[in-house]
């Protein structure tokens, strides 16, 4: 099975995935660059068990805006009408390249919080992403695909 269709298929699933699991997929994965992050992206999330699983559905979230290294909207949301806007409550972030787990890959650094997701590659149109956050044994794992 290729790097692509176990993605999909962790993706498409319902029932819960292992940390080890993610990690060990994302390890396997190409780095991304800083400049192929610059676009809206459609964001969902993995049932790992983090906490954050909860809290991203009651923000309404929907996804990441990469604009330039240091103008990101991390928090896109779906409002009443069904648009995507801008939600504040994390601020904005910058990207920056960073090692994580052994590869320097572009990585979205909050820029009032101690948080940074690391990306890899799926594609050119999907990545995988991980939540670390300072203070956290556990991290949360997501995933980006490009809105065109």
């Amino acid at each position: 099975m290729s790097l692509k269709d176990r993605f999909e298929a962790l993706a498409a699933s319902t029932e819960q995935t292992s940390v080890s699991t993610l990690d060990a997929l994302f390890d396997a994965l190409e780095p991304v660059d800083e400049a192929s992050l610059i676009g809206d992206w459609l964001g969902g999330v993995f049932r790992t068990g983090h906490a954050g699983e909860a809290q991203l559905p009651a923000m309404r979230w929907a996804g990441k805006r990469f604009r330039g290294r240091n103008a990101v909207d991390p928090i896109i949301s779906v409002d009443d009408g069904g648009q995507r806007v801008v939600n504040d409550v994390m601020g904005p972030a910058s990207i920056r390249n960073v090692e994580y787990r052994g590869v320097v890959t572009a990585t979205m650094c909050y820029d009032k919080h101690p948080i940074v997701d690391h990306f890899r590659k799926i594609d050119e149109d999907t990545l995988l992403g991980v939540m670390d956050r300072k203070g956290e044994d556990m991290p949360l794992y997501f995933y980006l695909r490009r809105l065109r």
